[in-house]
């Protein structure tokens, strides 16, 4: 392999050196250390690829290595990325937007150890004194309410929801999400020997019955295997109940919707504490008080103790309460589950850790930081890069906004489009120097979406009465139907709550919303939006075949791989390793499937194709219609048969709005659409917008991007603040009148965007 030495008075550089990694074209780059470097460019152009896929990777596998065989068998599995050569790396901390995990019991308390330093301040300065931290946190035995076990709700669960009684279960009687009749989930069931396998449930003993749903774990032996069995409610409640609700795949949210009912439990009021850990007070307040508290409240309380034994852990815990507010999240509490915070607000909690660090001259690495984030929350967030640029580090960021580009010691612009067409260095230089650049980032950089001269007139208005969820204080609101109206204001003000909490979701109602795709590395665009399925009947139809031959996951899979394209190789303690199959070369498909053909090509090559090259390939029909509503989110570029977990985030939420324009609803609701939107890619999506319409449709957005709300033709603005300090409607009207009134911190921001 090809591995230049950089010149010897370089090290001030990180030096990359052929990076092939997804679509990079063999780049090669110096990166300046110790300062702040933007990357830029188009969805797709291959800046992640770069900074997370190569820099980043490869520094955590370095890392990873110096680690003993033991307890990398423990790590994530890291492949070395496809690079000539790096050097002069510093150890890599990625602060990205991914959530932050599905336990009910983790929360931004837990998550930032701020729950941690309170229960030692109670264990000091409680009255009464009940004894050691421990007996303060909902995690442990002796400080949780034994009645919900430290999760702050009960559960009850209907029965007629998890099995049908007149089946048995070797008839498939269980109804719960993965129990299928032939899966070890039944057979340990059916085959225990404690209760029958061919017997319809409902004819049961009783005490088969209260074994089945009941009985408490026990060793049974099935086909020569060990395994345990356990009544089937409490299987439910630890394999799916214990998850947050929030973080579980779809079709598992709906099962639980349908079949449990959540409680705030009565012993503890929802605090997951028990008696004893709530009656110890400091001036008059507990920890679930604190805990319950919007944390700029919190902070100013924290400030009221004093006290020599506890000051240098006060003084901890004001910092980092302090620098929450700092960055934005002031409106939240600590008892704020973690698997419900938002992409932008999960990577602003995992930011604060770090800004009390000792640790100098490592690499912090953002993937959009501003994601979620109003202008003026921007400002807060580019002082706080700068300050960790300023300790020694070298920050890299990924981002579109034009308010961090500019503050950003070093660009590196990648383009000049997406996919194929990407993954080449376009620029690399100052702020400047990129405006002054012909790239595309360069030419819209300054680019300012005028106001409407004359808004489009409504059609009728959606009214919201009496709207208290969340902060929103008892709003009245009427949203104006067949017009663009954009939601704004700071983080944490009640837009969502407000949009979401009121507006019914319904068959004219299409949402499109944060929540992220589940999906395996069998998944692709062409799976997910249903194009598959015309692409496999056009197949079956023009060879006098069944269609299934034409799935990677079903009857045309590679036996080899099993329809992956690779085969994993587990190695025991060493970390597991992916090759490509050797029958199928990655194609994921058998050999006589790969004789067939439509129009000369082959369904591997079909599923290689990009969507704009699939256009010119498909005649009318249902396969060209889903490509064209690809086409018109700004996905030309992607691959019909990438792996879903490839996919940048704005990707995502574009490929499910794609799906949601084949609805018939009238009014489509859309929160933060341009999330991941380069520049150009904005106007694109702002004439999407016009085009839904003018055919028609209401469209409402919850949005922070300036050039959408100056593209409106109404603006609702929320605040002041947030939090308690939000949550009422303090502007109302077209964007030339919230730039003209200024009155709000939207109206300042946009006024100044607009150079009004």
């Amino acid at each position: 392999m090809n591995n230049p030495r950089p010149p010897a008075d370089s090290h001030d550089l990180i030096h990359v050196r052929g990076a092939r990694e997804n679509n990079l074209q063999n780049v090669s780059l110096d990166i300046p250390k110790r300062r702040l470097t933007v990357f830029t460019g188009v969805s797709g152009s291959g800046k992640s690829s770069l900074v997370f896929g190569t820099i980043a990777a490869e520094s955590q596998r370095l890392i990873n290595e110096t680690y003993s065989t033991f307890l990398q068998s423990f790590m994530p599995s890291l492949g070395r990325p496809d690079v000539d050569a790096l050097h002069n790396l510093s150890a890599a901390i990625i602060v990205d937007q991914e959530r932050m995990g599905a336990n009910s019991r983790s929360t931004l308390g837990t998550a930032t150890d701020v729950n941690a330093m309170l229960r030692i301040v109670f264990s000091r300065l409680g009255q009464p004194h009940i004894g050691p931290s421990f007996r303060f946190g909902f995690n442990t035995p002796e400080g949780m309410c034994l009645r919900c076990e430290g999760l702050g709700h009960v559960t009850d669960i209907d029965l007629h929801e998890l099995f049908d009684s007149a089946k048995s279960l070797n008839e498939g009687a269980i109804t719960i999400p993965g129990y299928s009749a032939d899966g070890w989930m039944v057979r340990t069931f059916a085959e225990s020997g404690i209760v029958p396998g061919d017997v319809p449930i409902g004819r049961f003993t009783e005490q088969q019955r209260q074994d089945f749903l009941y009985k408490e774990q026990v060793k049974v032996a099935i086909n020569g295997m060990n395994l345990t069995y356990e009544g089937l409610v409490p299987k439910v409640q630890r394999s799916i109940l214990s998850k947050d609700k929030d973080a579980v795949q779809p079709h598992v949210r709906a099962f639980i919707d349908r079949a449990v009912t959540f409680q705030t439990c009565p012993d503890c009021d929802g605090t997951r504490l028990n008696e004893a850990a709530r009656s110890s007070l400091i001036e008059g307040k507990s920890i679930a008080d604190c805990s319950r508290m919007q944390i700029s409240d919190l902070a100013a309380f924290v400030r009221t103790i004093v006290d020599d034994e506890v000051a240098p852990l006060i003084s901890t815990l004001q910092q980092t309460l302090d620098s929450l507010v700092e960055i934005g999240l002031g409106y939240l509490s600590l008892d704020r589950t973690a698997a419900s915070l938002s992409g932008g607000e999960a990577q602003r909690v995992k930011m604060v850790r770090h800004l009390g660090s000792s640790l100098t001259d490592v690499s912090y690495i953002f993937d959009e930081p501003t994601v979620g984030l109003h202008p003026h929350d921007i400002e807060r967030m580019n002082a706080l890069l700068l300050r960790l640029r300023d300790k020694g580090n070298t920050v890299l960021v990924v981002e579109h906004k034009p308010e961090t580009i500019a503050i950003a010691d070093h660009v590196v612009d990648l383009g000049p489009r997406a996919g194929i067409n990407g993954g080449r260095i376009q620029f690399e230089g100052t702020v400047d120097e990129l405006r002054a650049s012909d790239t595309l980032t360069g030419r819209h950089l300054g680019d300012r979406v005028q106001l409407r001269e004359t808004p489009r007139l409504r059609t009728g208005v959606l009214e919201i009465r009496g709207a208290t969820r969340h902060n929103l204080k008892n709003v009245d609101v009427d949203i104006p139907l067949g017009v663009l109206t954009v939601v704004t204001g700071v983080a944490g003000s009640g837009k969502s709550s407000l949009i979401h909490g009121s507006i019914p979701r319904g068959a004219d109602v299409v949402t499109v919303d944060q929540a992220p795709i589940k999906g395996s590395r069998r998944s692709n665009p062409a799976t997910y939006t249903g194009l598959l399925d015309p692409i496999r009947t056009a197949f079956a139809k023009a060879n006098g075949v069944k269609p299934a031959l034409f799935s990677a996951n079903s009857a045309g899979a590679c036996p080899n791989c099993n329809g992956n394209g690779v085969i994993y190789t587990d190695l025991a303690m060493m970390a597991g390793v992916a090759t490509v199959c050797e029958m199928c070369e990655g194609k994921r498909f058998q050999a006589s499937v790969l004789e067939y053909t439509l129009d000369g090509k082959n369904i591997a090559e079909v599923l290689g194709m990009s969507v704009a090259e699939a256009l010119d390939y498909f005649g009318p029909g249902p396969a060209r219609a889903i490509l064209q509503r690809l086409s018109d989110v700004g996905l030309g570029y992607l691959g019909l048969g990438q792996p879903l977990t490839t996919l940048s985030g704005g990707e995502r939420q574009r490929l499910k709005l794609a799906i949601h324009m084949a609805d018939k609803g009238g009014i489509y609701v859309l929160d933060e659409p341009t999330t991941g939107l380069h520049l150009a890619d904005v106007e694109h999506m702002l004439g999407l917008f016009d085009r839904l319409v003018d055919s028609g449709k209401t469209v409402i957005v919850i949005e922070h991007h300036q050039a959408v709300m100056a593209h409106a033709d109404w603006i609702i603005d929320i605040g002041p603040g947030a939090g308690h300090d939000g949550g009422q409607i303090v502007f109302e009207g077209t964007p030339a009148e919230i730039v003209a009134d200024a009155s709000t911190l939207t109206g300042q921001h946009l006024r100044t965007y607009v150079g009004a």
